[in-house]
């Protein structure tokens, strides 16, 4: 993105010099006179496309690491190309230019005829613009309005994910399933899977009894690596493809995600974002959440929505006649043990061997943990020696309940995971679940988002505090340069075209406003101000030093910077195509930084060429007003000379 921006400050100097060159002045007297007439102007657009990037530089959170290095370098760039456009490129140009007196070639020729034509239309229609004023002001009222209802329509994501050619999925399958069932389950699965002409490799598991946060024993995992990008579609093309196939699947469900770029926060679960409900009353949430659940599916913007409520797991209810028990002289730290000793993989003693240590784990044979009636055969030593079944020890009854029972801090809570259905942004899915919640749920259930979901949400505000940071610091930067609080608006006029052009560009193309997106529309801040810079420094010393009219002086300013402006736009504009319309890795992440910055020039080019003299004029009429009242009132309270010497 430099690129663009590091050769503006150096083709504005030197088209100024250039041009007195024209006039008939030796290299050396133009570069003196060129880089003096525009030496303020290009310390204005360095300073205030600098000032730009350091909201960006100190945001907090995700996004200011993510961009802290690209506000460095940006930043860095502008300011030693502002350097060097001020002292190198002044003294290239008086060692290097000559007055050119031979022949150019067809190619010249065809771009100057091209140009002279544009200078000539922008001439006509700008006169005709100055005389129709109201009409240009209330146009800019309009892309204002447009800006701000475009904004609200447009799908707001937040970080895309590229193209990784790999695919995360989660096989449930229903609870209290054994494990042998479960890698029998995994096993349809991966023949499903590997026969797809898209899939390289497959590599499963199976969580078994290990289970750990965020996994429980009815679930597997699975990790599909994809042929390269060119032999097959994309991912959620492939994602779309295998979800009918593995749904045919009995009792089985498998959930499929795109594995991000960058995982923030969250849990590990079914689906790729997380919506969390608390309550500190079990039996509401858990009859709350599956009435969210529901509704949640109903929506058009989801895909593979489900949760980690898992209530329905058999149990097997052991409740010790303690009397009896007592009786007999068996304890009930005994009757722990012992079912600890047959079914808890209970750590009894380790194996130290010269190179290695083994754990010795004390359980039952795998065909006497399948049958609850095999706890008949459990026997207890009692204190008189006797063995004692479990079975008169205890009553023995099944029921079912939860299999796991998840928190989030101090509180149960039941997160319902989800995925974006093709075509749906992320905002449109956070939009609608915001508002289902608020219309089902009671007080006494909280809600949140976790993960990506949550970071999206809490840096739309955040966007925009940065959008407002770049505007104000670029607004007192301009006021110091300028010394006057009314010449900052008129260059900061152009900024509702700029967003305008980047927001039509990016519904044109089906992207979204993500936060790439977002700080292209803050770079656009810094790039569209430099055409009002180049225009009003001309208008304002024509003003001061030729004592021209304001609408003359803008006129002139607007005519004679026209070539820089269009030099300095066309190369912010070729410096960002590539990015537009670029291909390989990682490209589709980046393109919308590019379609923003490519659209909100061309547009507010056209724009800010007949915007800016206009609102330079009213502003300047409506000085002068509040000038004449107080200059009259001066004049009115001094006395004449000969009162003046009879007071003396």
């Amino acid at each position: 993105m430099s690129i663009g921006f590091v050769v503006d400050d150096a083709i504005v100097m030197l088209e100024n010099i250039v041009r007195h060159m024209e006039l008939g002045e030796t290299p050396f007297e133009a570069a003196l006179k060129g880089s003096e007439e525009i030496g303020f102007t290009i310390l204005s657009m360095t300073l205030s496309l600098a000032a730009v990037f350091i909201p960006v530089l100190f945001m907090p959170g995700i996004l200011g690491r993510l961009f802290h290095e690209f506000a460095v370098v940006i930043c860095v760039s502008i300011l030693i190309s502002g350097i060097v456009s001020l002292t190198l490129t002044p003294m290239l140009c008086s060692r290097f230019l000559r007055h050119g007196s031979q022949a150019h070639g067809r190619l010249y020729a065809a771009t100057e005829r091209v140009f002279d034509a544009l200078l000539r239309a922008y001439e006509r229609s700008l006169k005709s613009v100055l005389r129709h004023r109201r009409f240009t002001f209330l146009g800019s009222i309009v892309i204002l309005v447009a800006t701000s209802y475009l904004f609200m329509r447009i799908p707001k994501g937040f970080i895309p994910n590229d193209d990784l050619a790999a695919i995360f999925g989660i096989i449930e399958a229903d609870e209290g399933v054994s494990f042998e069932a479960m890698k029998g389950y995994q096993k349809a699965v991966g023949e499903v899977v590997r026969i797809d002409p898209a899939v390289e490799s497959l590599f499963l598991t199976v969580v078994g009894t290990n289970a750990t946060a965020g996994n429980t024993v009815n679930q597997g995992r699975m990790f599909v690596h994809l042929q390269p990008r060119s032999k097959r579609g994309t991912l959620q093309e492939v994602i779309q493809t295998l979800r009918p196939r593995l749904a045919a699947i009995p009792g089985v469900r498998a959930y499929l995600q795109e594995l991000p770029n960058i995982r923030i926060g969250g849990q590990l679960t079914k689906s790729l974002y997380q919506f969390s409900l608390q309550s500190p009353n079990t039996d509401d949430l858990y009859r709350y959440s599956k009435e969210m659940e529901t509704k949640m599916k109903a929506l058009p913007q989801l895909q593979d929505v489900t949760s980690d409520l898992q209530i329905k797991n058999p149990l097997l209810n052991v409740v010790i006649d303690r009397d009896k028990a007592s009786t007999l002289g068996v304890s009930a730290e005994q009757i722990e043990l012992a079912l600890h000793s047959a079914y808890g993989d209970r750590w009894i003693s380790t194996i130290y061997a010269p190179n290695n240590q083994y754990k010795v784990i004390l359980e039952l044979d795998d065909r006497y943990q399948r049958d609850p009636t095999v706890l008949s055969l459990l026997y207890l030593r009692a204190k008189s020696g006797q063995l004692v079944p479990l079975t008169t020890l205890a009553k023995l009854s099944e029921a079912v309940g939860p299999l796991t029972v998840n928190h989030a801090g101090q509180l149960p809570a039941v997160t319902i995971s989800f995925n974006l259905k093709p075509g749906f942004a992320l905002g449109d899915a956070v939009n609608g679940i915001n508002s289902l919640a608020r219309s089902s749920l009671p007080a006494t259930i909280t809600t949140s988002f976790q993960g990506t979901a949550q970071a999206f949400e809490s840096s739309l505000s955040g966007l925009w505090l940065l959008l407002l940071a770049a505007i104000l610091v670029i607004y007192i930067v301009l006021g110091i340069l300028y010394e006057s609080f009314i010449h900052p608006i008129t260059i900061l006029s152009g900024l509702p075209s700029a967003g305008f052009g980047a927001l039509l560009t990016l519904l044109l193309f089906g992207a979204e406003l993500n936060i790439y997106a977002f700080v292209g529309v803050i770079m656009l801040i810094g790039i569209v101000k430099k055409n009002a810079i180049m225009q009003i420094d001309f208008a304002l010393d024509a003003q001061r030093s030729e004592g021209k009219s304001p609408l003359d002086a803008i006129y002139e300013g607007c005519v004679i910077r026209f070539r820089p402006i269009m030099m300095t736009t066309m190369a912010a504009l070729l410096g960002a195509l590539p990015i537009a319309f670029g291909t390989g890795a990682g490209a589709g992440a980046r393109r919308p930084l590019g379609l923003a910055v490519v659209g909100g020039l061309v547009f507010s080019q056209l724009i800010t060429l007949y915007l800016t003299p206009v609102y330079y004029t009213y502003l300047e009429s409506g000085l002068a007003r509040l000038r004449r009242p107080r200059a009259w009132s001066r004049t009115a309270v001094v006395p004449a000379a000969g009162e003046a010497e009879r007071h003396a």
